[in-house]
């Protein structure tokens, strides 16, 4: 049985590019778990396993691996650091204990580091940050700690300082010891203690002076004992830094460069010293039955507690990433999903090495497993007892991008909608819906690499050609001038016809009731039973199918108020359908005489960016015909509010992030229809046509 004490379940989180995945595969490497290290660029890290992934040298999938350090078995996660991918970040840490915050040297905290600090302190996960490429040129470890006070306001202690920086890194000062640490042999296999050079004592005293005074904050034993000035037991430092790092009050920053085999062994040794293991977190679960709290003890022996937290489609059935917080899981057994209220079969538990499996007989309190057999969502809770126990579901954040998708075959419809389904089932940031007006797939996602990648994926991996475009906007058709109708149907074809007579106005709705509520008003004013009141209805009808259709360019008709006025029937051939096709003729006749115009979906956009890219970013807004109508400053970043027409808010995402070095960010809503220019709307109207002549 696994000491739980020597457990750490551990995520890797960044910045694209920080060096997460070669620092991984470097932690495999000092672990004994792979004999010979692959690079992201060129031979392929073990932890990126998708072709994708080894072609774009990026990170698109959370990848779990069990490592064994001296007496501590590490489970860890290497989540991707692309903004487009978050949702693997926010799954992998709600399920995780503590996690590592690798920043490049020289780019420091930069936009992810933020979103990634975020969702850490969301989830309360104690992280060690490690400050890694000491070799690159520019590398400055003293201005990225600066920049972790001042941009993600955390209290972080330096551990170490570099011996040499860029082309002269050689190894690093461990600032606890007093000791300088060089890492020999063809891949830095061998750590070899030396004092510390001449020329950095100065600089270490300095360094490890600041470093005491910061954990004498925690801790009265090192207030004493500085007071007196005598010398602090190694012990006592790491047992304080240990109680800091646990409460997040402070974050230790270690450093090195994983890709010069620097510094890696000593990050190990932090991990299993300082970050915590499952006993150290307390997990709390919701009772349905109370409406209270429970809480929850990695106690093998009491009931199991678990949540699937990531789902994957693999060809031998669905592969359900699963934590266990209470209990014991074994194989076979059947437990009960609380939010369909079933019990399911765990088939077979597998131990994974990124895209590798080992079988296993069961998992106990504070493992991270993968379970093969159960049809479960992201974020399920599983328990033994049928009880309505709950874990607090994942943060998901909202898409902000739509494609619209269709087969280049007919034939691959199903290969499409398979795919779909699957995609949609294992990311909750990736929706699937129709539009009802144009009958198209609507794809949306976190960005358009996102929707990019997931397009890739279903050509290679359903075989299925696909085609995606921007999706059609809802335009709608409004009149602007009032009208009078005067409208008879009369039909006759042997035995009973057809008659009904309608007389009226079609005017405008005020632009307030036009777009908000009621878009189609009607309003009868016949008088001296002139059309009986059973047809009075029939005619209401009759307009509200007509206005499905405008004939400007075959939009919905808004903004319309009819007043029927007048009218006659037939004793014998008026009925309600005659009173339907007179409504709705008469709509296709007199509607033009109101003049009528397009409008379009506005949006209300609001964005988040730097404050030095203000300028930039309302530049690029009043491009896209757009309309700043407010903006403040927030703790360095400018908040703008602005209204834009939705048809060009297409590619908005990927154009921010340029102007703003990745930093900006922004939501959107529908606000309200507004009336479309008029050479844009001759655009419009002729595209409508084409695409009608098209289809006939």
């Amino acid at each position: 049985m696994t000491n739980l004490a020597n457990v750490r379940n551990i995520g890797i989180s960044a910045h694209i590019d920080s060096g997460k995945t070669t620092l991984t595969e470097r932690i495999l490497f000092y672990s004994g778990k792979i004999h010979k290290m692959g690079e992201v660029r060129g031979t392929g890290a073990v932890m990126d396993h998708m072709e994708l992934e080894k072609e774009k040298g990026i990170t698109i999938t959370a990848a779990c691996t069990t490592v064994h350090w001296n007496e501590s078995t590490i489970n860890i996660i290497d989540t991707p650091g692309h903004v487009d991918f978050t949702v693997e970040v926010e799954r992998s840490l709600r399920v995780l204990d503590g996690a590592i915050l690798v920043l490049c040297s020289v780019a420091g905290v930069q936009s992810q580091s933020i979103t990634v600090d975020r969702q850490m302190k969301r989830y309360q996960t104690p992280r060690l940050a490690f400050i890694n490429k000491l070799d690159r040129s520019g590398a400055n470890p003293k201005s990225v700690i600066r920049q972790l006070h001042e941009k993600l306001g955390i209290h972080a202690v330096p551990l170490q300082i570099p011996i040499g920086l860029s082309n002269n890194l050689e190894g690093i000062v461990d600032l606890i010891n007093m000791k300088g640490f060089y890492f020999d042999g063809d891949q830095g296999e061998t750590v070899r203690e030396a004092a510390i050079p001449e020329h950095l004592q100065d600089e270490a005293e300095e360094a490890r002076a600041y470093m005491l005074d910061k954990l004498s904050l925690f801790s009265d034993e090192i207030m004493e004992l500085m007071l007196e000035e005598k010398e602090i037991p190694v012990e006592l430092i790491h047992k304080t830094l240990r109680k800091a790092t646990l409460t997040q009050d402070l974050t230790p920053v270690l450093m090195g460069s994983a890709y010069r085999n620097k510094g890696v062994q000593l990050l190990l040794d932090a991990v299993e010293r300082y970050l915590p293991n499952p006993l150290d977190r307390t997990m709390q679960a919701n009772d349905g039955a109370t409406g209270g709290k429970i809480d929850l003890t990695p106690d093998p022996s009491k009931p199991m507690i678990g949540m699937g937290f990531k789902l994957v489609d693999e060809p031998y059935g669905t592969v359900t990433y699963f934590r266990v917080y209470q209990g014991t899981a074994r194989k076979g057994d059947q437990y009960y999903n609380t939010r369909i209220r079933k019990k399911q079969r765990f088939s077979r538990i597998l131990r994974v090495h990124a895209d590798q499996t080992a079988e296993i007989d069961q998992a106990i309190a504070g493992d991270i497993v993968a379970v093969v057999g159960i049809d479960s969502a992201s974020g399920d809770t599983y328990c033994e007892t049928d009880s309505p126990i709950s874990l607090e579901n994942m943060f998901v954040p909202e898409p902000v991008i739509s494609l619209a998708v269709s087969p280049e075959k007919r034939a691959d419809s199903d290969k499409l909608s398979k795919a779909l389904q699957r995609f949609r089932k294992e990311d909750p940031t990736f929706r699937v819906g129709s539009d009802p007006e144009t009958s198209e797939t609507i794809i949306s996602g976190m960005g358009e690499l996102h929707l990019e990648i997931y397009l890739e994926r279903i050509r290679r991996e359903y075989g299925c050609a696909v085609q995606a475009g921007a999706p059609k906007v809802s335009y709608r058709e409004a009149p602007t001038q009032e009208c009078e109708y005067d409208y008879k149907h009369k039909k006759q074809t042997g035995g009973s016809g057809q008659y009904g007579h309608i007389k009226g106005r079609m005017l405008p709705l005020p632009e307030g009731e036009a777009t908000q509520g009621e878009s189609f008003i009607f309003e009868n004013k016949v008088v001296q039973g002139r059309i009986p009141g059973e047809y009075i209805p029939s005619v209401e009808k009759g307009f509200r199918k007509a206005i499905v259709k405008g004939p400007v360019a075959g939009f919905e008709v808004v903004g319309l108020k009819c007043v029927l006025e007048d009218g006659s029937y037939h004793d014998v051939d008026s009925s309600d359908m005659a009173f339907q096709i007179c409504a709705l003729d008469c709509f296709r006749e007199y509607f033009r005489q109101t003049k009528p115009v397009l409008l379009e979906p506005v949006m209300k956009v609001e964005i988040e960016c730097p404050s030095e890219f203000q300028g930039t970013v309302g530049g690029e807004i009043s491009s896209r015909r757009g309309m700043i109508m407010g903006s403040e400053t927030r703790e360095g970043f400018a908040v703008l509010t602005a209204e834009v027409p939705l048809a060009n808010m297409f590619g908005y995402s990927t154009d921010l992030r340029s102007a703003t070095q990745g930093k900006g960010t922004f939501s959107m809503e529908f606000a309200r229809y507004a009336r479309v220019p008029g050479s844009i709307q001759e655009e419009i109207v002729a595209k409508q046509k084409a695409a009608d002549q098209a289809k006939k």
